[in-house]
């Protein structure tokens, strides 16, 4: 099983508007690494995201090429600040490949204790745009897989 775990991309002040929605920028790079995930054909059963209005936009556009049946769903917990015990432990009975678009610290808190046991440990540097792809194995280790960030994906040049 594989997750995917993505920060929303970069999102307006508040001071733009209070919903912070993405910013022109980050619906370019998210749309850019849908893209690219589409190209290499990567997919997942299921989607969720915080309900924030960046994260939902993110999991959304991803949605286009990633989750070729149904929409990303909001899930409780995957708030910036919600504990991720609880969601690790909600992970452990998954067997579906899933997108999980969300907020920091949550992400990286995340990621530190599926890798190395301990949330506090910061492992990836989550940007974002970012996106981690973790693998369990086996015998119910996460690794990492790869991780790509925004400036990795530079648009096309004629």
């Amino acid at each position: 099983m594989r997750i995917y775990l993505i920060q929303h991309g970069s999102a307006t002040t508040k001071d733009v508007d209070p919903g912070r929605p993405l910013s022109e920028q980050g619906r370019d790079d998210v749309g850019r690494l849908a893209e690219f995930l589409g190209r290499a054909g990567i997919w997942v059963e299921q989607g969720l995201h915080s309900g924030k209005t960046r994260a939902e936009q993110t999991a959304l556009i991803l949605a286009e090429t990633m989750l070729p049946t149904g929409e990303p769903q909001p899930h409780e917990g995957l708030g910036p600040k919600d504990a991720v015990e609880s969601f690790a432990a909600e992970m452990q009975a998954w067997t579906a490949d899933t997108l999980i678009a969300g907020h920091l610290p949550f992400l990286g808190r995340l990621a530190s204790l599926l890798l190395a046991a301990d949330p506090d440990r910061s492992i990836l540097a989550f940007q974002p745009g970012s996106m981690a792809c973790l693998e369990k194995d086996a015998d119910g280790q996460w690794n990492l897989l790869w991780m790509i960030r925004p400036e990795l994906l530079i648009p096309d040049r004629d």
